[in-house]
């Protein structure tokens, strides 16, 4: 197999138009003997891979795959590449990786075995992919575009372009997060972000929905990420929340939420709680107790810090984090999704040995069977897995 050279994709992608990312890799595949090139983005509800468009001649227009029950979706969940014969070569499936957040899937059929070689080449083929979208992406409503199957109102527009990347991973740790309803979402939101040897993670629920919720929600992240990037502690970001939101929104507007930061070398782990629902700490598969501290109000309602949390994890534990859009959603006959049933399928689900991002697809997948895709609140769900010293 002639290897070109990925240099050559970043040279012709340099002052490109950032719509041109599925013709440069196309391109760049087809050096290499490679046909059939297509790059598929997940939308934002991880069910369907989109096509990228492309001017590239295919064997066979590209249609959206799903997640579910495709060779494209098992590179996605597993985040690994799958291949199966066709005619005298094979079709390949890599994963796209943006950093660590999966962002779709890269197709190609290669006309030689799929050997040690094609693999490492299609794989880095991939990571080159996810590269280039997250640097273009900020030229370009082109990827947030093809990511919405349907219309999304302007408070989860709002709160889309707020959030960080859906995954992390670094050394010693991971984080996903995600957030439904995608279309319609106002209120809740999250953040996570590896500093040095710290992971922190926030997860906010505002009062309320629509834009008003979206307002309060922008500005407590805001606040949150100014106060982090100033190296302040968990108390000093509370505290200042409270006073922020308090100050700028008043009239009773309040918000529950939780701020976490994971020492990646000790594994200590300290958090404060504004009147949101207690993290499930998972070891070895199962849900072992809450992390329970005695909560402050929510912010906005001028009350002091009551305590700060602590925990030593151990290797390979896990936390859950949630909001009560989750465990207080209903089915259509009226019966509460509850704790016990999160409890239940967070475990079920972590003894699949799966990626975290995708345990929590799983999870989220099953809450909105429960509520017949109908969510009546927000629901987001975080979960982090420490797996011990690096």
């Amino acid at each position: 197999m002639d290897i070109p050279n990925h240099g050559a994709a970043l040279r012709a992608l340099s002052g490109a138009s950032p719509t041109t990312v599925a013709d440069t890799i196309a391109a760049t595949a087809q050096a290499a003997g490679a046909i059939d090139i297509v790059l598929y983005i997940v939308d934002f509800e991880q069910t369907v891979l989109v096509p990228i468009p492309s001017t590239s001649v295919h064997v066979e227009a590209p249609v959206p795959e799903g997640v579910n029950g495709s060779m494209a979706g098992r590179a996605y969940t597993e985040q690994a590449a799958v291949s199966a014969p066709r005619g005298d070569g094979c079709r390949v499936w890599v994963p796209i990786l943006e950093g660590s957040d999966r962002t779709g899937v890269l197709a190609l059929t290669l006309e030689v075995p799929f050997g040690d070689e094609a693999q490492r080449w299609s794989e880095e083929l991939g990571i080159l992919a996810g590269v280039t979208i997250a640097a273009q992406a900020r030229y370009t409503d082109l990827f947030n575009m093809l990511r919405r199957r349907k219309a999304m109102n302007l408070a989860a527009s709002m709160q889309w372009d707020l959030l960080p990347p859906l995954g992390l991973s670094a050394s010693g740790v991971s984080s996903a997060a995600l957030l439904e309803p995608a279309y319609e979402v106002g209120g809740d939101c999250f953040d996570h972000v590896v500093n040095g040897s710290d992971l922190d993670v926030a997860v906010m629920d505002a009062m309320g929905h629509g834009v008003r919720s979206s307002m309060v929600a922008s500005l407590a992240v805001g606040t949150y990420r100014h106060d982090r990037r100033e190296g302040q502690s968990l108390a000093h970001m509370h505290e200042h929340i409270d006073q922020v939101v308090a100050e700028h929104l008043g009239d009773g507007i309040f918000m529950t939420g939780q701020l976490l930061r994971l020492n990646i070398k000790s594994g200590i782990l300290t958090w404060v709680n504004a009147g949101h629902p207690a993290p499930l700490l998972l070891r070895d598969g199962r849900v072992v107790r809450a992390l329970e501290c005695r909560p402050s109000l929510p912010w906005g309602l001028g009350s002091p810090l009551e305590e700060l949390g602590s925990e030593s994890l151990q290797p390979h534990d896990s936390v859950l984090l949630y909001t009560d859009g989750v465990v207080e959603g209903r089915s259509a006959d009226g019966e509460a999704f509850g704790l016990e049933r999160l409890v239940d399928l967070v475990e079920r689900a972590a003894a699949t040995r799966q990626p975290t991002a995708e345990v929590l697809r799983r999870l989220v997948q099953e809450v909105l069977v429960h509520q017949d895709n109908r969510l009546r609140d927000d629901a987001t769900l975080v979960l982090f897995t420490w797996d011990g010293v690096p």
